[in-house]
């Protein structure tokens, strides 16, 4: 995998995404363009097929290689962690506010805090 934190990244005053227009201060993006401009590179580079960037990166389910368990080994993301012995363990996975909005609304708690 590439070292994406090896340059430092910073905002230009406009939109990343390609559209011009103007973003706030320490701003890459205008507001939901992140997600235009996630898109337009799947798009661009993977014939618009999520299935296709992810192979090209080794994950895929058929190579034992996960996407979400590599956020989470990597310190990205975290899981819920609830378990309460008579259901599969809640496989949920994401950022930690993420997980702490999943977690209220579902009524889960970590392992940690069962």
């Amino acid at each position: 995998m590439t070292d994406v934190n090896s340059e430092r990244l910073l905002p230009t005053g406009n939109c990343w995404c390609g559209c011009g227009k103007q973003t706030g201060l320490g701003s890459f993006f205008a507001q939901g363009h992140d997600k235009i401009a996630e898109a337009a590179l799947v798009a661009a580079e993977y014939g618009a097929s999520v299935a296709q960037l992810l192979t090209a990166y080794g994950y895929a389910p058929h190579r034992g290689r996960p996407v979400i368990r590599a956020a989470v080994d990597a310190g990205h993301w975290e899981a819920c962690g609830h378990d309460d012995g008579q259901n599969p363990p809640c496989w949920y996975c994401g950022t930690p506010e993420s997980v702490r909005n999943h977690r209220r609304k579902y009524n889960h708690t970590s392992s940690s805090q069962a």
